[in-house]
């Protein structure tokens, strides 16, 4: 597992045991309170309870157990609760009684030292049952190449290979010697594609390639300058084995897979850093989904009843790193537009490799004015829902369209596709494909919350006066 993401795992440990520490106490002090045969409850300040919380989370900071997470770990998911549960437990009496809080129910604190005990417990072992599921379920697998000929490629292949189950994939190799490329390394559990370096460029258009690992000599780094190239014009993230680097540089995004450290190149925003974002897009659709039904139906029942045809509109778009999903729509145009595009082909008034007219004879009267507001485009809000899309992030390009594209182009292909983005804020579809596609790329340069939600209100009176749409 690579050292970032074992910070963030860390993280929403000890976030998830500061909630599980304030409502094992607030769950005690109810049992305690209706205990019978007991003394009544001395009424507690407002003190007591953050500093049970800090005394318990504080002994967990000084175990280390948030510094390496290992969720697969079985034996820590009970060995790391009942340390914490040990120390903090001795250092409550003791503070109890070094500062003379003899009003403080001990059996209050002894129940509850045991329920946060059992919840935290609880809460590891669910962690290491769903861990890599619910990875695997909000990312997805990530695809990586390993460049080199070297035996650091072999350990960093087999190393990626356990980690499979968090979603890292090996794709292949590529070696960096002339003439036919060498044999696997020994001790993988499949065989994969191996391919010379001038074929990398070729096969990032055509694979999707998440991340390339660099494992070479220092000798060997001043001729890889074009690949490094071509792997940022491409958007792919890159990193570089530091084996012959004494120790890390200052200012260097540096990573480590195993015991390996990794210099990092990232042209797009971290994948921890998205993970919030994936969250809010979920949740936003779910309820826009609940919240705009009836205006689905009345949709689903104009487009049934004014034209032949299906109801919704699908269509195999681009996604994130180039994968392919079903786009849906309410269908706008007739049921044939598709064989009319070629006859139309002299009508279209967008430059580059995207087809659009402002006035397209094949919508139907309810189509154009859906389009008009965009309202064709809610059933994407299912492509959300099932992290296709997210709501705002470059509009989800043709396979063919990815075809034409540029390489500096192609970059816009690493963020997840979405409803709405910085184009929409300029002028929606009457801007050239090349401004559209330098907007993408400076939303992804500049990514963050908070500039979704500029784009999200920004875009809702574009949207609600119609302007700009085709």
């Amino acid at each position: 597992m690579f050292a970032r993401h074992n910070r963030i795992i860390g993280s929403i440990f000890l976030f998830g045991d500061v909630l599980l520490a304030l409502a094992s106490f607030g769950l005690a002090h109810l049992i305690r309170s209706h205990l019978a045969g007991v003394r009544p409850l001395y009424p507690l300040s407002n003190w007591m309870i953050p500093l049970t919380v800090v005394i318990w989370v504080g002994a967990g900071l000084a175990a280390g157990i948030y510094r390496e997470v290992h969720e697969e770990n079985l034996r820590r998911a009970f060995g790391d609760p009942l340390k914490v549960a040990l120390a903090s437990t001795v250092l409550l009496f003791a503070a109890t009684f070094a500062l003379h809080l003899e009003f403080i129910s001990r059996l209050l604190l002894v129940i509850y030292a045991l329920i946060d005990l059992l919840v935290t417990t609880a809460f590891r072992l669910l962690a290491w049952r769903f861990a890599a599921t619910l990875q695997r379920r909000v990312a997805g697998f990530r695809n990586f190449l390993l460049v080199g000929d070297g035996p650091e490629v072999a350990e960093i292949a087999r190393t990626l290979e356990a980690n499979e189950a968090r979603g890292m994939r090996l794709f292949g190799f590529v070696s960096i010697r002339t003439g036919t490329p060498d044999a696997l390394p020994a001790g993988l559990t499949r065989s994969y594609p191996t391919v010379t370096l001038p074929e990398l460029p070729d096969l990032l258009r055509r694979q999707v390639i998440d991340e390339v690992i660099f494992a070479v000599g220092k000798e060997d780094l001043e001729k890889l300058e074009d690949t490094f190239l071509v792997c940022e014009e491409e958007g792919v993230k890159t990193r570089v084995l530091l084996s012959f680097f004494p120790q890390a540089i200052a200012k260097v995004y540096v990573e480590r897979l195993g015991s390996k450290p990794l210099l990092t190149f990232s042209a797009t925003p971290e994948d921890e850093s998205l993970l919030l974002k994936r969250g809010l897009d979920f949740i936003l659709a779910l309820i826009s989904l609940v919240v705009l039904s009836p205006l689905l139906l009345v949709l689903t029942a104009l487009v049934k009843l004014t034209s032949r045809g299906p109801i919704l509109f699908s269509q195999t778009r681009c996604g994130l790193g180039g994968r392919r999903f079903t786009l849906y729509k309410f269908r706008s145009m007739r049921a044939d537009a598709d064989l009319l595009r070629e006859e139309l082909e002299a009508l279209n008034e967008v430059d580059g490799p995207v087809f659009k007219i402002r006035n397209d004879p094949r919508c139907t009267p309810i189509g154009r004015l859906m389009r008009k507001f965009s309202l064709d485009e809610l059933p994407q809000l299912v492509n959300i829902i099932k992290g296709d899309m997210s709501f705002v992030g470059p509009r989800p390009p043709l396979p063919e369209e990815v075809e034409k594209y540029e390489r500096w182009q192609r970059r816009r292909l690493r963020m997840q596709p979405g409803l709405t983005c910085l184009w929409a804020l300029e002028g929606r579809s009457k801007l050239s494909f090349r401004r559209w596609m330098e907007l993408d790329l400076e939303y992804i340069d500049h990514w963050s919350m908070m500039l979704d939600w500029k784009i999200l209100l920004k875009t809702i009176p574009i949207v609600l006066v119609g302007r700009g749409a085709s």
